[in-house]
């Protein structure tokens, strides 16, 4: 036999129904009956002459299963069968979700906040400009700037002023013996042993 070839997937929803030889507003009950007299029409054993049997009752056996779970259903009759393959890939409860994302006007959204931010990481103009980047978020009254450059020297003269104003001298070297320790105790510096 050749090689079939690949269905494309519709957004109809009506291919189901017209394998069970049904309109869109039929029941669960009528679902039910037409699957069970087609399903014994085209049956493989009762066919065994035509081969084309099997494939029609295996179309049925699909369209049955789809149709008779109510949630397949749901999605079947607003997405189509792209909306089944999209279950079948993200799960039922992200179809939705996942039409939603790749509608029209979600692309364009998501386009205009990358152009208007230049970074597609972040939500929306406002978290980009006051979380990420930070380039426009408002400095704090008195708030140092933290990528300020300071140089050594400056930085020197303001410990020498800290220590100063402190009155501690620093302790430069480790005592080595029970003499010193005491001394440097006595002296008014902590010990740390």
């Amino acid at each position: 036999m050749s090689e079939q070839r690949q269905r494309a997937l519709s957004t109809s929803g009506e291919a189901l129904y017209l394998v069970l030889a049904l309109d869109k507003n039929s029941t669960h009950d009528d679902i039910k009956k037409s699957y069970r007299k087609l399903a014994l029409k085209y049956h493989p054993d009762k066919n065994p002459d035509d081969p084309d049997a099997a494939d029609k009752f295996k179309e049925l056996n699909n369209a049955h299963t789809v149709l008779s779970d109510v949630t397949k259903r749901n999605i079947y009759d607003k997405y189509g069968s792209l909306g089944l393959y999209v279950s079948q890939q993200f799960g039922e409860e992200n179809v939705n979700t996942y039409f939603m994302l790749s509608s029209w006007w979600a692309k364009g959204l998501f386009a205009i906040c990358g152009v208007l931010t230049g970074c597609y990481f972040c939500c929306c103009l406002c978290c980009c400009f006051n979380c990420c980047c930070g380039k426009c978020k408002p400095r704090v009254p008195g708030e140092e700037d933290a990528e300020s450059y300071v140089s050594p020297e400056d930085l020197e003269e303001q410990i020498r002023t800290d220590m100063e104003r402190d009155g501690d001298t620093p302790i430069v070297h480790q005592p080595t013996n029970a003499s010193e320790k005491t001394q440097l105790i006595g002296d008014g510096h902590r010990s740390y042993t």
